[in-house]
């Protein structure tokens, strides 16, 4: 069996391999082997998922940067843990002249495992100690991508990234099998211009990808045709992303 999940391990590492650059690998394995290293004192990641690194947290975690305009970025994650997605994507956005990522995090702990994989790795990055409360209102301005893994479900997540998407942000979420059920539940209090997306790391996940939203569900007015996040589809089920007001990143 633990021979199995080496062979897993390294099929995810070559998977990606495949898809990026030499340098932005070199960058990569040098965040996972930091992980493995502090994940002895700090739980990074959840340790069933460990073997499992390059595929179910590196790959999944790259994946977002397909989402966004090939264009110099300002990325701020929020609640970024073990580095995941904003390690990784950064590892990508090295290669691109200007681009900058911001990763929030309170625990103390693993911002310095974030301030040190960085500095190893050598990313655009900059580390936030701090509460998502404390910086998001100074960090907002500028901010082309807001994104978050794991941290919160989506109602709540929509009121920690409300100032970077009021300030013109997208949003990049990536969430399990319970994305339409979280959607139901915000549709209670949002109103979202939005995409649904396939994760292509998990066939039950999907990326959220967020262009505007606003709290309450009448201020946004539907395209002729169109329905809200609120507006149930005829014969009941859930509300979906209205994707007929999106447009390719």
């Amino acid at each position: 069996m633990k021979g199995g999940k080496r062979e897993s391990g390294s099929a995810g590492r070559e998977a990606i391999a495949a898809v990026v650059s030499r340098e932005t690998l070199g960058r990569l394995t040098i965040i996972a082997d930091l992980l493995v290293k502090w994940q002895k004192t700090i739980n990074l990641v959840a340790p069933a998922t460990l073997p499992d690194l390059w595929a179910r947290h590196v790959g999944d975690s790259l994946q977002l940067i397909h989402h966004v305009p090939q264009t110099p970025l300002r990325w701020v994650d929020l609640g970024s843990g073990g580095g995941f997605p904003g390690l990784v994507v950064a590892a990508v956005l090295a290669e691109r002249d200007g681009a900058h990522m911001h990763l929030v995090e309170s625990d103390t702990r693993k911002a310095a495992f974030l301030r040190e994989a960085a500095r190893l790795a050598q990313l655009p990055v900059s580390v936030h100690a701090a509460r998502i409360e404390q910086v998001a209102q100074a960090l907002a301005p500028g901010t082309h991508v807001v994104s978050a893994r794991a941290l919160a479900p989506l109602p709540k997540l929509l009121d920690l990234a409300a100032p970077f998407l009021a300030a013109g942000a997208i949003g990049l979420f990536p969430k399990g099998r319970d994305a339409e059920r979280e959607l139901t539940e915000a549709a209670r209090s949002w109103t979202l211009d939005c995409d649904l997306r396939p994760s292509t790391s998990d066939p039950e996940a999907r990326i959220l990808l967020v262009r505007g939203a606003r709290r309450g569900t009448d201020t946004i007015e539907p395209q002729s045709g169109a329905r809200s996040l609120g507006e149930p589809e005829a014969g009941g089920g859930p509300p979906e992303c209205d994707a007929s007001r999106m447009k390719a990143p």
